[in-house]
């Protein structure tokens, strides 16, 4: 099976964090004809690693993909509208040559990991005693991005990407017939000012030279039904800074309000936390190796002026060792990441591989040297 066939596979079988036993079994037995010096199956869940090399002293270097994908937007069941069909194609890709050609000095571990989209993997595979014995002395992972020329290499050294928390907001009054609201409690009008609330937090919450940001994602009142006055609702939001401390400020700010605003209305209230990812902050040595293997390359490499505003559950091994999260142009007119018409482009299927494999022989010759 070629790579390009191997994503196309991945693609049309997508499954949802925790849940990834066929993709997992797919790609350990793609993995198997790779001849890894050792591969271990099961982590966190489906998680896989496979090893190369290890038969001269060096550093041990993570590569590291996703197995999972995301909830239809339209309906049950999944779809990758990620790429991380893309990502574990690129991964299986480098454990391909890394198995030809293993290296001469340390290892390098590709990591396979479950539930990135939930935020709960990376943290996991860290508390995963199999994971322990092989544990990394760096990381590095890429991601595609669209909206940026196709194959371009997109570093930035210290925060790449945001932290972020979601926040659920449920509410319950007292249900009454329609026809007599007034013998029951609504709770419609708390849920559309904590929805106005909510989005109105960054404005008057953060400063001028601080980044946050308070996205309702969801809101729900009642049963469909016209003869019935509800008693419950739901809001959820999600909140992005670029660093835990201020996301878990604008948390506490959200919860505060929320609460206020139920006991105005005199409705019971929880609030909860969900789906926490701290900020990939990018290692500057390792960042400076990416866009050497780049130039080793011939790829064109743009260096950002800011971090991106998505959060991604790498960080928690970038909190662990050094690490290094670098962006991989998916095309100026690609369909945004998690848009309901995106798809991984098969051209970044090579040259995500390429600059994999020189990174983690840059980074090699380093180490040893």
């Amino acid at each position: 099976m070629t790579i390009t066939e191997l994503r196309r596979t991945l693609h049309s079988m997508p499954e949802l964090s925790g849940a990834e036993a066929r993709t997992a079994a797919l790609l350990k037995g793609f993995l198997e004809t790779t001849g890894p010096s050792r591969l271990i199956p099961d982590i966190a869940g489906h998680g896989i690693a496979a090893l190369y090399g290890g038969g001269r002293p060096g550093p041990v270097i993570m590569v590291r993909c996703e197995l999972d994908a995301l909830p239809r937007p339209d309906g049950p069941g999944a779809y990758h509208g990620c790429g991380h069909d893309g990502h574990m194609a690129i991964a299986a890709g480098l454990a391909e040559r890394l198995g030809s050609s293993p290296p001469e000095r340390g290892s390098v571990l590709v990591l396979f990991q479950p539930a990135e989209e939930t935020g709960a993997g990376a943290a996991l595979v860290l508390a995963d005693r199999r994971f322990a014995a092989v544990m990394p002395d760096m990381a590095v992972a890429l991601h595609n991005i669209p909206g940026f020329p196709m194959g371009r290499i997109l570093l930035k050294a210290g925060v790449f990407a945001a932290a972020s928390t979601g926040i659920t907001v449920r509410l319950r009054g007292t249900r009454s017939h329609a026809g007599e609201p007034h013998k029951g409690n609504n709770p419609a009008m708390a849920m559309a000012q904590i929805i106005q609330t909510f989005s109105a937090v960054p404005q008057f919450s953060t400063g001028l030279n601080q980044f946050g940001k308070v996205t309702v994602v969801h809101a729900g009142l009642g049963a469909r039904a016209f003869g019935t006055s509800p008693d419950e609702a739901v809001v959820m939001a999600v909140i992005r800074a670029l660093d835990a401390g201020e996301t878990d400020r604008l948390y506490r700010r959200c919860e505060t309000l929320a609460t206020g605003i139920a006991a105005a209305f005199d409705l019971e209230v929880t609030v909860e936390g969900a789906e926490e990812f701290p900020p990939t902050v990018n290692d500057a040595g390792l960042t400076a190796a990416v866009e050497r293997a780049a130039g080793n390359l011939g790829m064109r490499v743009l260096v950002l002026d800011r971090p991106f505003p998505w959060s991604e559950d790498f960080g928690r091994f970038a909190e662990r060792v050094p690490g290094v999260l670098f962006g991989l142009g998916a095309g100026e007119d690609t369909a945004p990441l998690h848009g309901r018409d995106y798809r991984f482009p098969d051209e970044l299927l090579q040259t995500g591989t390429e600059i994999l494999l020189e990174t983690v022989r840059v980074l090699a010759r380093r180490g040893s040297g």
